[in-house]
């Protein structure tokens, strides 16, 4: 590569649009007789549905119809499936019941928020006041929220026929347990915590929106909605719930105003306004509330774990044991079973070179909404658990935190000259140096000159404390064939289609989906730098399941490990190609040719022929190599050899006002791996978002369920979301340890900021209490200042 783009903070190209209000979203359109769907929905967690009367809805002028889970029922419409099984040795798989578009008579509600009729209407403020009049009775039964309750004897069912016992999976993975049990047993000091990752909101700016059109005249079904990933979409809902042949369903992800993961999954209400539109015969629109996003819009993390650490006499860990409740909701979602499993589980190997690890993880069914991949997905989750554990050891032996972990990293190694590292939990991590990043961290921090200043900020009653959070990720979700071992129902591939114009002007067909990350700069920037041309000769096209020919979406820090990686195969063939058509023009050999600066050059000569030149002779072969076809355009797939492993270190310094409980983050440093980096803005730009959104968790985020499923905190009223004022000006930094299986040596950066930053911050709470003769272990998170001024009681 030339390099003119690539390492380049070139300034987001999408942005224009975005910021002078140009953006389209799907709430933006308005189809032909477009009517609006409003959704009924159950303000109980748990209840049979007796009766459904919905003839004063239809009275109201304006309704064009409602429809009922008794109408989903005799349709024949099925519910909305998993995307992930999991499977064991014996043969028997996890529990799975169905999901329902809507519940019908007879049937129980799972969760607030289970929905049971849409209204659909001319206009959105008539479908509104209509859903109000259906009238639902309903029986009110016991509900259950917490993972660990839902589990004891006697506790009420979510799915009695399914999983009575509310188990949905038990999962074990690691070394045999009895080896765990006689090494923890032998270490010289055992560190144990029992806490809760608690439950989180995504909050996307962007509400979701669903618009389905049914064509009378082609019979073809379109749905334009705010996801991730329209090709997943488009499968599961017309091969699974509608039935419908696939080459007649399009789906369209036009602008996204982000979605953190919550905008992945094939939601109920994507498949209910695209049948009732067939029912109708007009559009429908239904745009989510954010009453709606906060009772519906899948959550993520909610954990009950008890975990333990044994060190020897100096220091190095002996083994690791882990059991965790993960709360799955009422129903599962598309990835929901990956998350504890697959995405967290198999990275309790973290950095440390831990020689025994057993995990059991069980899946729980609660009276709570669904909770799936969010931000990080498993990782933020695996990281909070090793992190908390490392500095809560160290406190607990008198060892610096710094120095535990020095003592513990795995070595070096590059994944070429040496090989990858072997986990103890199925992975293999492809290249690293962790303690690069810690190194550099504390050069950032000035650690001896903290811990002076800690003594004296003691004097004077005020108590600092700092944080460490060394961790590693898995991105660049795939290889198929590992994956679809551990229970994908799909491949994660990812596909790439470019396409070179008679002119020489470049159109790239993705199937990553952008929303947020900057595909239409950084996915142009690389082709614009392979072939040599500026980059406002280049367009990239993604979003729409009709024009890119399939795709896998966007999630899991993935797009450029390996949608990019994709667009690389398919850059390579063009090359290839053209060079096939500037040797036979030059004359030459094509063993003669180098390509650099967008044109071909016959080596130690002055003669060479441009790429535009080649371009043009590919459309207009009047002079041209025999046998070769015409055209300059190829597609390709891309299933990587193996993830992606980000790492870094993530330092929090807080002060803690001892009379109120209040938390100041002080100063927060990340110092990054993310591999190679083709844009260093938008990079920055990932990490800062990250870091908000795990900072966010452990300060001030955290979705409350009572002991009736009700949620008490579903509005921003009431659930804290961190603000600009609430964090100090990020300090981050990076290190370059390139992936050594993909072509750009990428590892992926959407996620790392939101996986390191909590453990890191929690961690200097914790240190600051310690500092000041409050020796805590734990404090549920987040930690408001009511409950860090209780814990110092």
């Amino acid at each position: 590569m030339s390099n003119r783009y690539i390492g380049k903070s070139i300034k987001r190209v999408e942005d224009k649009r975005f910021i002078t209000g140009k953006g389209k979203y799907t709430d933006d359109m308005v189809l032909p007789q477009q009517t609006y769907a409003h959704i009924v929905r159950s303000p109980y967690a748990h209840a049979l549905v007796k009766k459904i009367d919905i003839s004063a809805a239809l009275a109201i002028e304006g309704v064009v119809a409602v429809f009922t889970g008794d109408d989903i029922r005799n349709a024949g419409i099925n519910g909305v499936p998993c995307g992930w099984q999991v499977n064991f040795k014996d043969g028997t798989t996890m529990k799975e019941p169905s999901h329902p578009l809507l519940v019908g008579t007879g049937d129980t509600i799972k969760h607030l928020g289970d929905a049971v009729a849409v209204v659909i209407a001319e206009d959105r403020n008539i479908a509104a006041d209509a859903a109000d009049a259906v009238e639902v009775d309903y029986e009110v039964k016991n509900a259950i929220s917490n993972p660990f309750e839902a589990v004891q004897a006697g506790a009420t069912p979510v799915h009695p026929e399914v999983a009575p016992n509310n188990i949905a999976f038990d999962w074990t993975l690691g070394n045999p347990r009895d080896e765990v049990d006689a090494a923890i047993a032998a270490s010289h000091h055992v560190t144990t915590l029992d806490f809760i990752n608690q439950r989180v909101i995504p909050n996307a700016i962007e509400p979701r929106v669903a618009i389905g059109h049914y064509d009378t005249t082609s019979e073809k079904y379109t749905l334009y909605t705010s996801t991730q990933n329209p090709h997943l979409i488009r499968l599961m809902m017309s091969a699974f719930v509608l039935g419908i042949p696939e080459h007649k369903v399009r789906v369209v992800g036009p602008d996204v105003g982000g979605g953190f993961g919550s905008k992945i999954f094939h939601y109920t209400e994507e498949a209910l306004v695209v049948w009732a539109s067939k029912q109708i015969e007009r559009p429908v629109k239904w745009t989510s509330e954010r009453s709606e996003a906060f009772m519906t819009d899948a959550h993520g993390r909610d954990h009950v774990t008890k975990a333990e650490m044994g060190f020897d006499k100096d220091g190095n860990v002996m083994a690791l044991r882990v059991k965790t409740y993960a709360n799955l909701g009422a129903y599962l979602s598309l990835f929901a079973p990956a998350v504890p499993t697959y995405l967290h589980g198999t990275l309790l190997q973290g950095l440390y070179t831990t020689p025994k690890i057993n995990i059991d993880l069980v899946g729980v069914f609660t009276h709570t909404n669904a909770v799936d991949a969010y931000r990080g997905a498993g990782r933020p989750e695996a990281t909070y658990l090793l992190e908390r554990l490392m500095d809560l050891g160290a406190l607990e032996m008198g060892m610096d935190p710094a120095d535990l972990r020095f003592r513990n990293f795995i070595p070096p190694f590059d994944g070429v000259t040496q090989p990858g590292y072997q986990t103890q939990v199925a992975l293999q991590y492809d290249s690293g140096n962790y303690e690069g990043v810690l190194k550099r961290g504390l050069e950032m921090l000035d650690y001896k000159g903290f811990r002076e200043d800690q003594k004296e900020a003691l004097k004077n009653g005020k108590l600092l404390g700092v944080g460490f959070s060394t961790y590693v990720e898995a991105c660049g979700i795939a290889p198929s064939a590992v994956v679809g071992s551990l229970g994908a129902r799909a491949g994660l591939y990812e596909s790439a289609q470019v396409r070179v114009q008679p002119t020489g002007k470049v159109s790239v067909y993705t199937g990553s989906h952008s929303h947020g990350q900057g595909h239409e700069t950084t996915f142009v920037q690389i082709v614009a730098d392979k072939f040599g041309i500026p980059m406002e000769d280049v367009e990239l096209i993604h979003g729409d399941s009709d024009t890119v020919a399939f795709g896998m979406g966007t999630y899991g820090s993935r797009s450029l490990a390996v949608g990019g990686s994709a667009i690389m195969k398919s850059i390579d063939k063009i090359l290839e190609k053209g060079a096939k058509i500037a040797a036979h023009k030059l004359e030459a050999n094509i063993d003669d040719l180098e390509f650099n600066e967008g044109k071909w050059t016959v080596k130690g000569t002055d003669k060479s022929i441009s790429f535009g030149d080649v371009s043009l002779t590919a459309y207009v072969p009047h002079v041209y190599p025999e046998g070769l076809e015409p055209g300059l355009d190829f597609s390709s797939f891309y299933d990587p050899a193996n993830f992606t492993y980000p790492f870094g270190c993530h330092i929090a310094v807080v002060e803690i006002d001892p009379e109120t409980g209040k938390v100041k983050l002080k100063r927060f440093l990340a110092v990054d791996d993310v591999g190679n980096v083709i844009n260093p803005m938008i990079v920055d730009g990932q990490i800062h978002g990250g870091l908000a959104q795990g900072i966010g968790q452990a300060l001030f985020e955290g979705a409350i369920y009572d002991d009736n499923g009700q949620l008490i905190n579903g509005s921003y009223m009431d659930y804290c979301m961190p603000r600009a004022d609430d964090l100090p000006m990020f300090e981050i930094d990076r290190t370059v340890t390139p992936c050594p299986h993909n072509p750009l040596g990428v590892k992926g950066a959407g996620e790392a900021g939101c996986i390191g930053s909590t453990p890191a911050v929690v961690n200097a709470v914790i240190d600051a209490l310690w500092s000041g003769g409050h020796q805590v272990k734990d404090i549920l998170m987040p930690l408001t200042p009511e409950r860090v001024w209780r814990a110092m009681q």
